[in-house]
């Protein structure tokens, strides 16, 4: 199974280790802009992706949105506030790296002297001081420096992430693991063994008690 670079897989993992422990999950971290063609050329069998992405011939199951932060040196003046909007990077050199996984309508600030590799790359410019990063909370914890810090953003684009897996492969083993990302219970009654609850037992009737017969009184 793959997923994309922000995404932690561990606790499905940990329940599916539980619940199927006759086929073991092995995990694949994979470039979001690999990870559908490695999906479709069956190279994993399911993949938590960032939406959007082409759905010809997938299921997806949209999870959860991520929120939007700005990463910034720790002495930049956006590091006073909470949080910010896109107008208070207008003055701003924004890096895109070639990896984005946000989608804009309109890119804030302004563009950056250069256009990094990746996002590993975008950050260490960050930290040289020549500009600013906007990127999912995910990725922004996932390259945490400590000479860095990020802020969210209120108005930015979000990242949705979602488990995709191909029509054909719809299967019992895909069943469960939809019911494990979706936090079903293993008895529920679309997963792929649902266990039987014991069968309570009838209380048991209690006999009524027999009447003991008077005995005729005898007379003197």
């Amino acid at each position: 199974m793959a997923y994309v670079p922000g995404v932690t897989p561990g606790k499905w993992a940990g329940v599916w280790a539980e619940r199927v422990r006759e086929v073991p999950l092995q995990l694949v971290q994979t470039p979001a802009a690999e990870v559908v063609p490695l999906l479709r050329d069956g190279g994993v069998d399911a993949a938590f992706v960032r939406l959007p992405v082409d759905r010809e011939a997938l299921h997806v199951i949209p999870l959860y949105v991520e929120a939007t932060v700005v990463v910034v040196p720790k002495d930049h003046v956006v590091a006073a506030a909470e949080e910010i909007e896109l107008a208070d990077l207008a003055d701003e050199d924004v890096f895109e790296p070639f990896d984005e996984v946000l989608v804009w309508d309109a890119r804030p600030g302004q563009p950056a002297f250069t256009r990094p590799e990746d996002t590993a790359a975008a950050i260490e410019l960050v930290a040289s001081g020549t500009g600013v990063l906007l990127l999912p909370q995910s990725l922004a914890r996932l390259h945490h420096r400590t000479d860095l810090t990020y802020r969210a953003v209120t108005d930015a684009p979000q990242s949705q992430i979602g488990l995709a897996w191909l029509d054909v492969e719809t299967t019992d083993l895909m069943e469960e693991l939809i019911g494990i990302v979706r936090g079903r219970t293993p008895n529920s009654t679309r997963g792929r063994n649902p266990q039987q609850q014991p069968a309570r037992k009838k209380p048991q009737q209690q006999r009524p008690t027999p009447k003991r017969r008077r005995q005729p009184r005898r007379r003197p």
